[in-house]
């Protein structure tokens, strides 16, 4: 087996991700909803958690989001692939990623190393695990 997983099998992480974070909205939702009361501190740090660090803090810290995991495959760094990048590149990563949508992974299928862009801006290759 390759050791770089193809874009389908990218396609299928991202897609499990989504329906994560449809299932933390819920259950963020349905906690708040049985409270007279929430604060829009709260409501905001639940927002920012599933929204933005969600993915970084997955990352960093098990090495991929729970959509890797299930795949089979995970994020590290290119010149260490026993270890997983660090919490900052997690977030550009994450940055990038977002800012650049579905054409980030354009570049997956011909590179060599099957790096997406927002794997070349934080120096980080995906693995099978």
């Amino acid at each position: 087996m390759n050791v770089y997983p193809d874009l389908i099998e990218r396609i299928k992480a991202v897609f499990v991700d989504m329906l994560v974070l449809i299932f933390l909205m819920f259950i963020f939702s349905t906690i708040f909803s049985s409270f007279e009361s929430v604060p829009n501190e709260l409501r905001i740090g639940a927002f920012v958690f599933i929204f933005l660090l969600y993915d970084p803090i997955f990352t960093s810290l098990l090495g991929g989001t729970i959509g890797h995991m299930l795949i089979g495959i995970r994020v590290k760094q290119s010149e260490n692939k026993e270890k997983n990048i660090n919490f900052f590149a997690a977030l550009l990563r994450f940055l990038c990623k977002s800012a650049l949508g579905w054409i980030s992974l354009l570049t997956v299928s011909s590179h060599k190393e099957k790096k997406a862009i927002h794997d070349s801006v934080v120096n980080s290759v995906v693995v099978y695990h």
